[in-house]
C-alpha cells in the first residue's frame, strides 16, 4: 500500500473525531502557550528597558563610580580632576537618592513596583546628553522647589503650584512646591523622578563629601582613549565607557528578567509534562479502538512501518495545529499577564509586545517534539497489530504484565526514599539539590507502579465510597480498574499536579509556623515600627517614636554589609540595647554591644572557627578597615543575622546616605495602656505615610500575608496543570465510552436506566481522581518534608502539615472527578441500545 492512501486514513481518521481532536489539541495549546507567553512578556520588558537605559545613558562617553555600589561614591572634588583631565568636555556629578513622594492629603503615592528616586538638576548649559523638555512650569530653582515628570505627576494628581512633602529614609519630611513637570523620552510606567535645586539634592542624597557617579562627556576623543586617561589619575575609582555603563545596566536587567522566565518556563514544561501523559493516554487508547480497522489495513497490505508513520502522522498533525495555536495564545497570555500586573499597579514599563523569531520557533518545536514523542509507543503498538486480529469482535484491551514496571518502581521507590531521607539530614544548596533527586525517583516510581497500586487502593475505596449505591457503585468500581494502565495515566497527570501544590502548601504553612515560633520565642517588645522592604522605617521616624510618651526603651535594627577578606557578608548593626524586647540566648560571652564589640551566631562562629575575644577585620566598601572584637555568641536567630555590630562599627561601614532602619522594637512603660500608646505611637509617624505600628500578632500577620501572596502566584500557576489534569480525565472518560459502547448499550437493554449510566460514569470519574489526589498529597507532603528540613539554616526551623488544605485538595479532587465526567456521562447515557449492541 503507498504512502498517499495511508496519509487519507489519517487525516480522515482525524477529522472523523473532532471532539477527540479538539480535547488532545488542548493538552499541547496549553504547555506552548506557557512557554511562548513567559519569551513574549519577557522580550518585551527587556526590549523597553533597553530604550530607557539608552535614553538614560545618552551622551555619555565615561561614568567614574565607586568600586562597588554600597561604598560612598565619589569624591565631589574628584569633578574639577577630571575637568583638567586633556580631552573632558564636561563632568557632572550625579546627585540622586530614593525618595517618597508624599501627596497634599499626606498619603504615600504608590508606583507597585517601580522606583520613585529623587536628583539634582543639571541646566542645560551643562548637561550630558539631552537636557529635560518641560512641557509646564519652571525648573526647580530654590530649596522646597521640585519638578516631575508627566507620569510621576499624573500618578501623584499634583500640578504646578501644589503643595506636596518628600520623604528622604535617611533625612527626614521636607515640604516641597511643584514648580515644573518634563517630560521623559521612554515611558516608565509607575516610575516617579523629581528634580531637585542642586544645593537640597546635595543636602539630601549625599554626605556633602561624596556623589554617586561622576557623568563625563569628551571632545574629539574617543570613549576608551578618554576612560583611559581619567583611570591614569584616578586610580582607585571604577571607570567605564558609556557603551560598558550601559550594557552592564542591560546585563543586569536581563539577569533580573531570566529569573521570571525561567519561573515562567518551569511552570510551562510542568504543563507540557502534564500535557505529555494526555497525549499518551489519548494516542494509546485510539490504537486500542482502532485494533480491527488498523489490522484490516495490514490485511490489505499496509507494512508495519506504514501503520506506524500513519499513526505518528496524526500526531504530528495534532502537534503542529496545537503548538500554532498555543504560540498564538502565547502572545494573548502575555498581553494578559501585562493587563493583570497593570491593573493591581505594579508599575511595568509599557511599550509594543515583542514576538521574536526564536519564540514561535521554540513554541513549534517543543510541542511538536512531545507530541511526537508521547504517541511513539502506541505507534509502535499498532506496529505491531497482526492481520489476524480483524477478525476479532471486541476491541482489545491492554493485558500486559504488570511484573517488571512494578519491581522497576518499587526499586525507584527505595532509591528514592533513602536519597530524600540522606538529603534532609544536611542543609544548604547540596542537600536539597540531593533531595530533588530523590523527589525525581519517587516520581518515577509512581509512574511504574501505579498501576499496579490502582486494583489495590481503588477497590478500597470503591468499597467505602461506591457500596451505598448498590450495584452501579460495584460497576463504577469495576470499570475503574479494569484497565489499570489506563486508570494510572489519567490518574498520573493529577498526581503531579497536586503533588507541587502539596510541596508548596508545606512551605507556606511551615514559613508560617517558623515565623510564629520566632517572634513567639523571640520578639519581647510591644510594638514594632515597619516599613516597604526596600525602603524600611525613615530614620526619623524611629526617633519621634523613641520620643512618645509611655515609650519605656527602643532599638532599631539596621541591614549591615562589609567585605571580609575577599568575600561580601551581610549581617546586621543596632542601635540601642535589646534588654526587654527581643530575647537573645547566649551560648557563650556577653549580649552588652558597645564601642566596636560584636556579636556571632553560633553558626557563623563554628563555620569561621571564631571565639570570644577574636578580633574580627571587616573592610568597607570604601576600603577602610574596621576590626570588631567577638564579645558573645548567640544560639541562631533570623531576626538578627549571622553577625551584629553596635554603633561603634555601624557608621564605619555604612556610608551616612545608604543608612535605614530596617525595624524598630518599642517596650512600654510598666502599667501602660497598649491601646492609647498605640494611638500615640501612630500620630507621632503619621507623618512619615509609609511606617505600619504593629503588635506583635499583626507583625506575624504582615509576614504571613507576604508569604500568602508568593502562594496564590504559585497557585494561579499551577492551576495550569490542574486545568491540564482535568482535560485528561474528560478525554479518557469520553474515549473510555466509545470503547465501551457495545457494553453500555448492552446494560442500557437490560433496564439500566440512563440516570444510573451517568451515575456510574461520575463515580468511575472520582474514584480516579481520588487515587492520583491521595497518591499526590502524600507525594507531595513527603517530599515538602525533605526540602523543608534542608532549609533548617535559612529560618525554617518549623515544620507544618496544612490538615485543612490536605483534606480540602483531596475534598476537591472528588468534586472535579465528578465535574469532569458530566460530559462524557451524558453521551453515555444517550446510548441507543440496539444501535450499540448492533454496532460491530
Amino acid at each position: 500500500m503507498s504512502a498517499s492512501p495511508m496519509r487519507k486514513v489519517s487525516l480522515r481518521n482525524l477529522a472523523a473525531h473532532k471532539v477527540r481532536l479538539v480535547l488532545t489539541l488542548l493538552s499541547v495549546v496549553l504547555g506552548t502557550a506557557f512557554i511562548a507567553g513567559s519569551f513574549v512578556f519577557t522580550d518585551t520588558l527587556q526590549h523597553t528597558f533597553d530604550g530607557i537605559f539608552a535614553d538614560q545613558a545618552k551622551g555619555v562617553d565615561v561614568r567614574v563610580s565607586g568600586k562597588d555600589a554600597r561604598s560612598s561614591g565619589v569624591p565631589l572634588a574628584d569633578v574639577q580632576t577630571i575637568e583638567k583631565v586633556p580631552g573632558v568636555r564636561a563632568a557632572v556629578p550625579d546627585v540622586a537618592g530614593p525618595i517618597v513622594l508624599i501627596d497634599s492629603s499626606g498619603k504615600a503615592v504608590q508606583t507597585g513596583g517601580a522606583p520613585t528616586a529623587g536628583q539634582s538638576y543639571v541646566p542645560p548649559n551643562q548637561a550630558i546628553g539631552e537636557p529635560q523638555t518641560f512641557v509646564a512650569g519652571t525648573p526647580p530653582s530654590k530649596p522646597s522647589e521640585i519638578a516631575l515628570n508627566e507620569s510621576g505627576a499624573k500618578r501623584a494628581n499634583l500640578e504646578v503650584g501644589d503643595h506636596a512633602q518628600v520623604l528622604v529614609p535617611t533625612r527626614g519630611l521636607f515640604p516641597v512646591t511643584v514648580s515644573g513637570i518634563y517630560s521623559m523620552p521612554t515611558d516608565t510606567g509607575g516610575f516617579i523622578a523629581a528634580l531637585f535645586d542642586a544645593s537640597q539634592a546635595r543636602e539630601l542624597f549625599t554626605d556633602g563629601q561624596h556623589a554617586s557617579w561622576i557623568d563625563v562627556a569628551g571632545n574629539g576623543i574617543s570613549q576608551q582613549d578618554l576612560r583611559d586617561r581619567i583611570a591614569k589619575v584616578l586610580p582607585t575609582m571604577k571607570v567605564q565607557t558609556g557603551d560598558e555603563v550601559r550594557d552592564d545596566m542591560k546585563s543586569t536587567v536581563e539577569k533580573a528578567l531570566s529569573f521570571i522566565n525561567y519561573f515562567l518556563l518551569a511552570f510551562g514544561a510542568i504543563a507540557l509534562v502534564v500535557g505529555t501523559f494526555i497525549i499518551y493516554n489519548t494516542f494509546s487508547m485510539i490504537v486500542a479502538q482502532r485494533l480491527r480497522e488498523l489490522a484490516l489495513l495490514r490485511a490489505v497490505g499496509a507494512s508495519r512501518q506504514q501503520v506506524a508513520r500513519s499513526v505518528l502522522l496524526e500526531a504530528s498533525i495534532v502537534g503542529l495545529v496545537g503548538s500554532a495555536v498555543g504560540v498564538a495564545a502565547g502572545v494573548g497570555l502575555a498581553y494578559g499577564l501585562r493587563g493583570l500586573l497593570n491593573a493591581f499597579n505594579v508599575g511595568l514599563p509599557s511599550g509594543a509586545l515583542q514576538v521574536e523569531p526564536r519564540t514561535i520557533i521554540v513554541g513549534l518545536v517543543v510541542g511538536v517534539v512531545v507530541t511526537m514523542l508521547s504517541a511513539y509507543a502506541p505507534a509502535r503498538r499498532a506496529a505491531k497489530i497482526p492481520p489476524v486480529e480483524a477478525m476479532r469482535a471486541e476491541f482489545a484491551t491492554a493485558g500486559d504484565s504488570l511484573r517488571l514496571r512494578t519491581l522497576v518502581g518499587a526499586v525507584l521507590a527505595v532509591i528514592g526514599v533513602v536519597v530524600v531521607i540522606v538529603g534532609s539530614m544536611s542543609t544548604g544548596g547540596g542537600a536539597a539539590a540531593t533531595v530533588g533527586v530523590g523527589a525525581g525517583a519517587l516520581i518515577f516510581a509512581v509512574l511504574f507502579a501505579a498501576p499496579a497500586l490502582a486494583r489495590p487502593l481503588i477497590g478500597a475505596l470503591g468499597a467505602v465510597v461506591t457500596r451505598p449505591f448498590g450495584p452501579i457503585g460495584q460497576l463504577a468500581r469495576n470499570n475503574a480498574v479494569r484497565n489499570p494502565k489506563r486508570t494510572a495515566a489519567t490518574a498520573f497527570a493529577l498526581t503531579l499536579g497536586l503533588m507541587l501544590v502539596s510541596v508548596i502548601a508545606m512551605f507556606g504553612s511551615s514559613a508560617k509556623a517558623s515565623v510564629d515560633t520566632l517572634v513567639n520565642n523571640g520578639v519581647e517588645a510591644d510594638f514594632v515600627l515597619t516599613g516597604p522592604p526596600l525602603l524600611g522605617v525613615p530614620i526619623p521616624a524611629a526617633q519621634a517614636a523613641a520620643q512618645v510618651s509611655g515609650v519605656q526603651t527602643s532599638a532599631a535594627l539596621h541591614p549591615a554589609a562589609a567585605r571580609l577578606g575577599d568575600e561580601n557578608v551581610t549581617g546586621t548593626a543596632l542601635s540601642g540595647s535589646l534588654d526587654g524586647l527581643l530575647r537573645v540566648n547566649m551560648n557563650s560571652g556577653t549580649a552588652t554591644l558597645s564601642g566596636n564589640s560584636m556579636l556571632v551566631s553560633q553558626t557563623q562562629a563554628t563555620q569561621r572557627n571564631w571565639h570570644v575575644g577574636e578580633d574580627v577585620t571587616f573592610t568597607s566598601f570604601d576600603n577602610k578597615p574596621v576590626i570588631a572584637r567577638v564579645t558573645g555568641i548567640y544560639a541562631d536567630n533570623q531576626l538578627l543575622g549571622n553577625w551584629m555590630v553596635g554603633d561603634g562599627v555601624y557608621p564605619q561601614i555604612t556610608p551616612s546616605n545608604l543608612m535605614t532602619d530596617a525595624m524598630v522594637f518599642l517596650k512600654a512603660n510598666p502599667g501602660t495602656n497598649l491601646d492609647g500608646l498605640r494611638s500615640r505611637l501612630e500620630q507621632a509617624t503619621d507623618p512619615f505615610a509609609i511606617v505600619s505600628v504593629q503588635d506583635r500578632e499583626q507583625f506575624k500577620g504582615e509576614q504571613a500575608k507576604q508569604i500568602d501572596t508568593l502562594l496564590a502566584v504559585l497557585y494561579g500557576l499551577l492551576a495550569l496543570a490542574i486545568v491540564i489534569a482535568v482535560l485528561g480525565i474528560i478525554n479518557t472518560l469520553a474515549l473510555s465510552v466509545v470503547e465501551r459502547r457495545r457494553e453500555i448499550g448492552m446494560l442500557r437493554a437490560v433496564g439500566m436506566q440512563r440516570a444510573q449510566v451517568r451515575r456510574s460514569i461520575y463515580l468511575e470519574s472520582m474514584l480516579i481522581a481520588v487515587f492520583g489526589a491521595a497518591i499526590g498529597v502524600v507525594l507531595g507532603l513527603s517530599l515538602g518534608t525533605g526540602f523543608i528540613r534542608t532549609l533548617h539554616d535559612r529560618g525554617l526551623t518549623e515544620i507544618s502539615v496544612p490538615w485543612l488544605q490536605v483534606v480540602a485538595l483531596v475534598v476537591g479532587s472528588a468534586v472535579v472527578g465528578v465535574l469532569a465526567a458530566l460530559w462524557p456521562a451524558v453521551g453515555a447515557a444517550r446510548t441507543r441500545p440496539l444501535e450499540a449492541i448492533a454496532d460491530v
